[in-house]
């Protein structure tokens, strides 16, 4: 079973990804994202050898007047990886760069 694309097609759901970070993110500003906003934005970018990639989640939603990003990586990995991190960031830097 392909866990990646269970999790991805459950984080698809809007109420799901409300319930994730109402759940699971520290700190009272949560209660002050307007849920009602979530939407979906591509996750598509441009890897390092120019193959274009779309395998991450990424939603925005309402915080204040201002648009708040929530990038959501979903990878399993059968063992830690000391370059994970570093992985993680580069995907988001990634991401950012390509608008």
């Amino acid at each position: 079973m392909d866990h990646d694309h269970s999790y991805k097609l459950l984080f698809s759901h809007p109420e799901m990804v409300a319930d994730l970070l109402r759940g699971f993110v520290l700190g009272d500003w949560v209660k002050d994202l307007d849920f009602a906003t979530l939407e979906r934005v591509s996750g598509g970018y441009v890897a390092d050898d120019l193959r274009e990639r779309g395998d991450d989640i990424v939603w925005r939603v309402r915080f204040g007047r201002e648009w708040l990003y929530v990038y959501l990586l979903i990878e399993f990995q059968s063992a830690w990886r000391t370059a994970a991190p570093r992985r993680m960031w580069n995907r988001c830097c990634r991401r950012w760069s390509n608008g």
